[in-house]
Parts: structure tokens; sequence; C-alpha cells
């Protein structure tokens, strides 16, 4: 069995202050706080620039030991170079301090631009660039990914394929390519803000507990813009039982 993970794509909003973060809780304690109450995060200011190895070490000192973080993959790699010519950013990415996160390092997400098409030869040269120290995982936004070629290509490297839930606004495969399940969901009606019902936890439960018998399985909500990720992250934390501490 897989162990299951459940948390949410950042942790620093205006919107969860006085809400899922209580008055007067300051800053740079919200890290330490969501890590009371979840068992993972998505560290996505690390896809807009390159993070610091002090930042990087700070947040594992604030978290528990058995605290996981997703990393999420630099844009220049994967929008401004759309994965050309891209050795040296990689480099510079890994360079930047993520293994300094030890054994709290999860997945890396490298997330595509929706205008991004399939093509086996771009993706096959991007896989081998990847170092073996971290697992990687892959959000194609594009629908031509959707075909037998390209989720065997992902087996053959061992990437795993990122399960996307939006609106639909982008393809959602639940195909299972490596020994990472990663889950992201983007808010089921509205992008990056409704919530997820009672019966739709519930069902990605079920889900979650299919993939673990056979992989790691994170999830993180990314339906931030109205403060519904933490509370939908908690509900399906209890569902499955992992609620760290304090969830309603």
């Amino acid at each position: 069995m897989g162990r299951i993970r459940v948390g949410t794509s950042g942790w620093s909003y205006p919107s969860w202050r006085g809400d899922f973060y209580p008055k007067g809780l300051v800053q740079r304690r919200e890290l330490a706080y969501l890590a009371e109450h979840l068992s993972s995060v998505e560290i996505n200011g690390s896809f807009y620039s390159l993070q610091r190895p002090s930042s990087y070490r700070r947040w594992r000192d604030e978290t528990p030991d058995d605290f996981v973080f997703a990393v999420k993959g630099g844009r220049f790699i994967t929008h401004l170079k759309r994965l050309r010519d891209v050795e040296q950013g990689i480099q510079r990415f890994f360079d930047s301090g993520v293994y300094e996160l030890g054994p709290k390092l999860g997945p890396v997400l490298w997330q595509l631009p929706a205008s991004l098409p399939y093509d086996p030869g771009l993706m096959a040269d991007f896989y081998a660039l990847l170092p073996g120290a971290a697992r990687h995982v892959l959000e194609f936004r594009h629908r031509s990914f959707c075909a037998d070629r390209a989720f065997e290509q992902m087996r053959e490297h061992g990437i795993g394929c990122v399960v996307s839930d939006s609106p639909r606004r982008w393809p959602m495969a639940e195909v299972v390519t490596s020994d990472v399940v990663h889950v992201r969901l983007h808010g089921h009606t509205e992008l990056y803000a409704s919530g997820y019902s009672a019966r739709s936890l519930d069902q990605w439960a079920e889900k979650c507990r299919r993939w673990a018998e056979t992989a790691d399985v994170y999830v993180y909500f990314d339906n931030d813009a109205r403060g519904r990720a933490p509370h939908d992250a908690m509900g399906l934390s209890r569902r499955l039982g992992l609620t760290v501490a304090g969830a309603d």
C-alpha cells in the first residue's frame, strides 16, 4: 500500500487570514499552522522564480518530521523555453536549493502550457534531463497528451501523470504511469474558486484509496481564490483518516 497525503497548492493567501488562519496569527507562522492540520503542501513560488536555499531550509525546519513538500518546476523551463534547450535551466532550478528539503522532498511538478502539444521527441529529451534524485510528475494541458503513446513514454521514464480536475478547462487523465499519483483539484465548477461538495470529496477519497493500492498519492487543492482550498483539504483528509489536528 502507498501513502496518501493531502494539502494545498501554496499557503500564503490573504483570503485565508481570519478564516482558515486565526485572527492574529503572524504571517511567518502560516506554514507551521497549515502543517499542524495537513500532511503536505505544494511550493508554487518556485514556478515563478528561483527560491533561495535558505528558504527551503526554513520551510523544512518549520514543519513536522513526516511533512512533505511537492515543488513546482520553473515556468522558465516549461512556459518560456517550452522544454527546449533547458539543460542549464533544470540544473539551475535544482541547484537553487530544492534538495535542502531533504527527506521532505516529494514530487517535482512540471506543469505544461495549454498551447504545448505532445511531441514524443521533445518529451524524451526533457525526461532524460530530469535528475533521478527526485520523483517527477507531469501536468499537461493539451489534449494530444491523452494518447497511449504519451502514457507509455511516461511509464518508460518513471514520470507520474497528474490527475488535473478543472471545470472542463483542461483534460483529465486518470492514468497511473509511475509509483506516484499526483492530483491537482482546481475547482469543481469554477476554476480556482468553487469548493468541492461532500459527495465529490467522498468520490475523491474512494479514488485515493484505490490508487494507494499501487502508488503513493499526493492531492493538492488549488481552489484558493475564495479560501476553499484548506477547508476542502481537511475535509478530504478527514475522510481518509489523515487529519493531523484540529480539522473541523
